[in-house]
């Protein structure tokens, strides 16, 4: 896949006809993936190759009030980039989405990005809107006269899966559940650095992470994990908020590695999100906490999906 970030539609130098598709991914969730499973089929069809314009952040950012969690995503950069190479995407054009792009109206769009990315077929979800004037999916006939296919909505338990139920599903400590909606487990690097260094003395030592990158944590709570050191997999359970025992005042993201005991500060490791075990509690003595982290680590080693 040849990954190309442009700032406009001059940017553009296509030579091979494509199968465009069309809208903003965050992370690749099912619905997601449905549609590049369309494109895939028209791609082999017709032999083209598969294009993607997209986005870096949210397009929401050029419309709202700013929030701090308007800049957070499902996955990284690069994991973003390495799941659509799975997918089979061979263009991944990147732009900002700007007050100057969203002034486009849907023609100009058309004539600017689409026909220079050389479409000869088009994929779209059912939700996808275009241009100032807020086309929908329906009016795609009107401004482009070869095939394209509209993906109907994705749907778990009778609801449809979106960035947006995967995001409150997230922040609700339901990992397992985000899981199945996306496909593959919530991760989240984190470089490994100094704490208090209170789990070692009670028999659990902890590696103290710091995130790095802008991908959105789960609600406070443990969860079983699976960690990645080294090219490595390894259970763990993890924790995420303040240490209410020792009356801790700051988020915490601490993961503890069952059979494992090298010193790793200043590496970088994945943590996947895999269930969640329980909320953050304060203990009314060590003895307490050491017993339930106890639990806690029964019910991880054990734990399978």
């Amino acid at each position: 896949m040849k990954t190309i970030r442009i700032k406009n539609e001059y940017d553009i130098e296509q030579v091979e006809d494509t199968v465009l598709v069309l809208g903003y991914f965050d992370g690749l969730h099912q619905g997601h993936r449905a549609l590049f499973a369309e494109a895939r089929k028209l791609a082999k069809e017709q032999g083209l190759k598969i294009a993607l314009l997209t986005f870096p952040e949210s397009p929401k950012l050029a419309f709202v009030r700013y929030k701090p969690d308007l800049l957070l995503h499902l996955s990284t950069p690069e994991e973003r980039a390495a799941q659509l190479a799975d997918l089979g995407v061979d263009y991944f054009y990147l732009i900002d989405f700007t007050s100057r792009f969203a002034r486009h109206t849907a023609q100009e769009f058309f004539d600017k990005y689409v026909k220079r990315l050389k479409a000869r077929a088009l994929v779209a979800g059912f939700d996808y809107h275009f241009g100032s004037d807020c086309k929908g999916v329906e009016d795609l006939a009107t401004y482009f006269s070869g095939p394209f296919v509209v993906v109907p909505a994705v749907t778990e338990q009778g609801e449809k899966v979106s960035s947006t139920r995967i995001r409150q599903t997230i922040l609700a400590g339901q990992v397992a559940q985000a899981a199945k909606l996306l496909g593959h487990p919530l991760s989240t690097r984190g470089m490994v650095v100094h704490g208090d260094a209170r789990g070692r003395t009670i028999g659990f030592p902890t590696a103290n992470l710091a995130p790095l990158d802008r991908v959105i944590l789960p609600a406070d709570g443990v969860y079983v994990v699976e960690v990645e050191h080294d090219g490595k997999l390894y259970r763990g359970m993890a924790s995420v908020g303040k240490n209410m025992t020792f009356e801790g005042t700051e988020l915490r993201f601490e993961a503890n590695i069952f059979d494992f005991s090298q010193d790793i500060y200043g590496d970088t490791i994945q943590v996947f999100w895999l269930d969640k075990i329980r909320d953050m509690v304060k203990f009314d003595s060590v003895e307490a906490l050491v017993e339930q982290l106890e639990a806690d680590e029964k019910f991880a080693r054990q734990w399978k999906n």
